[in-house]
């Protein structure tokens, strides 16, 4: 059997070196590479040298198993998120931006799973316990029977919830945790993974849904290893600015649910309030028809979802024109004006882009860019349309705009909220959407043309 073989990792940014040296080739960190002890060189072995080991059961595809019981917090977006509920056994790792709001979201998850009858522990290495009972006090959730600790020794807190056998531990955060068996300091990437696959290896032997709440970097990431990612069941990000009152709890991976799925809060004095209907929030503050506005009829994981697309294009005094955009991305707004040019012959050439998604909502399905070319054709011809109108569509790089996914339940949406007219690619299958009177398009210039006259 080949000996195992003597790993350097990089503290900083987890990478893997096959001999030690005194800076990282890939981050370019200074004295950050340690030893890592080998894994054993494998099973022992007998006097006749088979393996020695536990056979393990089999079963096939066609094995009929119960679904995991869920237990619900009686916060429906939190709930809709995690696909229904907390599973049993699971590792949820909740991401977000400093003073986001991420313990204060946990906090209130936490009284709400309490009071639904669940024994919760909530451990924080962040906060003493009575920094977090003041939090409790504001938020009027001091009646609640949450067990509280302040602790970052990881054996420390393990021995404890092996004894107090919870059905729920939250852990703020999962970079201030520190096993005494790691020779690194807390937060760094040797650290933080052996932190997660103590707690997770814990939540699925002894049935205890654990919730480790993870800073992020810069660049937006959970900070440390990605394997953390990888090792957990349930990724949430916690998105929003902080001077906007609206926070975006959404799924990027989900084991027992589907991804993409979004919660929606607005961040009160009491703490996040949810938000039953989002669509009506964002469109709250619509005034009369503007250049430049329009609704695009979204999907954030099953939920249809309407928001504003604000546009302005104006004269630029430089020679390299702004293209500024908030809650879209940059690349493939620089895509569609290109299309406008080549397919349609309207050319943004000396002109200042400034795009806007309203609410501090982030739109990432290709189904908007029908609706940001029309938001910027709006604004550079001063022309506003119609305040009862929707647009969705996704546009080729020929100029032909293909069908989309679910368009029933976006029209549904926008039926509900009382527009009464849409502008969506032909072949889309529209269903029984009632109320919604339908304008098929079948490229970019027949679009053009028709709602904004032949250029």
């Amino acid at each position: 059997m080949a000996k195992p073989v003597t790993q350097f990792i990089c503290s900083a940014c987890g990478a893997v070196h096959k001999k030690w040296s005194g800076r990282c080739e890939a981050c370019g960190e200074w004295n950050c590479i340690a030893e890592e002890a080998p894994l054993s060189a494998g099973p022992g072995k007998t006097a006749l040298g088979a393996a020695k080991g536990r056979r393990i059961g089999l079963t096939d595809l066609r094995t009929q198993e119960t679904p995991p019981p869920r237990r619900t917090s009686g916060m429906g977006e939190l709930d809709r998120v995690l696909g229904g509920g907390l599973v049993p056994a699971s590792a949820t790792l909740v991401g977000g931006d400093p003073g986001i709001g991420k313990s204060t979201l946990l906090l209130q998850a936490a009284a709400s799973f309490a009071r639904a009858g669940a024994r919760v522990i909530y451990v924080s290495g962040e906060e003493a316990t009575a920094q977090v009972r003041m939090r409790a006090q504001r938020l009027g959730l001091a009646d609640s029977a949450v067990q509280l600790a302040a602790e970052t020794n990881l054996r420390d807190i393990l021995t404890t919830l092996e004894a107090e056998a919870p059905d729920l531990a939250i852990i703020d955060s999962i970079q201030t945790m520190w096993l005494d068996t790691v020779e690194a300091a807390p937060g760094s990437v040797s650290q933080v993974r052996a932190s997660a696959h103590e707690l997770t290896s814990f939540a699925k032997r002894r049935g205890v849904s654990v919730m480790l709440v993870g800073h992020v970097t810069k660049e937006g990431q959970i900070a440390g290893p990605r394997v953390v990612e990888h090792m957990v069941d349930t990724v949430l990000y916690f998105e929003g600015e902080r001077g906007h009152q609206f926070r975006i709890l959404r799924s990027v991976k989900n084991r027992f649910g589907p991804a993409d799925e979004i919660g929606v809060f607005e961040m009160t004095g009491a703490g996040l309030a949810e938000v039953a209907n989002p669509s009506a929030l964002f469109l709250s503050d619509r005034d009369a028809p503007a250049p430049g506005a329009v609704v695009f009829a979204g999907m954030e994981g099953t939920r249809p979802v309407l928001v504003e697309i604000q546009a302005l294009v104006a004269p630029s005094p430089l020679s390299q024109p702004r293209r500024a955009v908030v809650g879209w991305d940059g690349g493939r707004l620089a895509m569609i004006l290109a299309v406008l040019e080549a397919r349609a012959g309207i050319s943004f050439a000396g002109l200042d882009v400034y795009l806007n998604i309203a609410g501090g909502l982030r739109i990432s399905e290709p189904a908007a860019d029908l609706a940001v070319a029309a938001a910027l054709l709006s604004a550079r011809e001063d022309t506003a349309l119609p305040r009862d109108g929707v647009i969705f569509g996704e546009l080729s790089l020929s100029g032909a705009l293909r069908p989309v996914s679910q368009a029933e339940n976006r029209l549904k949406e926008a039926a509900k909220l009382g527009f009464s007219s849409a502008i969506a690619p032909s072949g889309c299958k529209f269903g029984s959407a009632s109320g919604v009177k339908v304008q098929e398009m079948a490229d970019l210039p027949r679009f053009v043309g028709e709602v904004f006259g032949a250029r």
